[in-house]
């Protein structure tokens, strides 16, 4: 993934169609981007996203969401999806829910209302692996 040539348009929130993605709306996110100083806000977290972190995140900074190191990591990664104009995608254990066996792999693609500076961000969120009787985590390969 390079970045985009700088004459190419990123969608906006506009052009999303919700209809279209009717059963991963529970793990999808919006994320207002903010200038001046730089930052973030949940606009919206879709209602699966309550059970991973146990509190409605809807509205809230990322500094009202994680603690000071999480929210770094995020405010650099969400940089980069804003920066570079592309899409960012990780991994992350939920051994700090007490729940080591199951991960989140998550996706943020980039909008732009003039279709150049980004001023949203879409996430996406899976979470995988499950603890089943014979001990196997559920996640595989896509």
């Amino acid at each position: 993934m390079g970045v985009p040539p700088p004459g190419a348009r990123l969608p906006a929130r506009v052009d999303l169609q919700p209809s279209g993605i009717k059963r991963l709306l529970p793990t999808v996110s919006l994320i207002d981007v903010s200038s001046n100083p730089r930052d973030y806000r949940l606009r919206l977290a879709g209602t699966a996203l309550y059970g991973v972190y146990g509190r409605e995140i809807t509205g809230k900074d990322l500094g009202e969401v994680y603690n000071t190191a999480a929210a770094d990591y995020w405010r650099k990664e969400l940089d980069k999806v804003v920066d570079e104009r592309r899409p960012g995608v990780g991994v992350h254990s939920l051994a700090w829910k007490g729940a080591p066996h199951m991960s989140i792999l998550w996706l943020r693609l980039p909008l732009a209302s003039n279709g150049k500076d980004v001023d949203m961000i879409l996430g996406y969120d899976a979470v995988v692996g499950t603890q089943s009787e014979n001990g196997f985590s559920g996640i595989r390969a896509a």
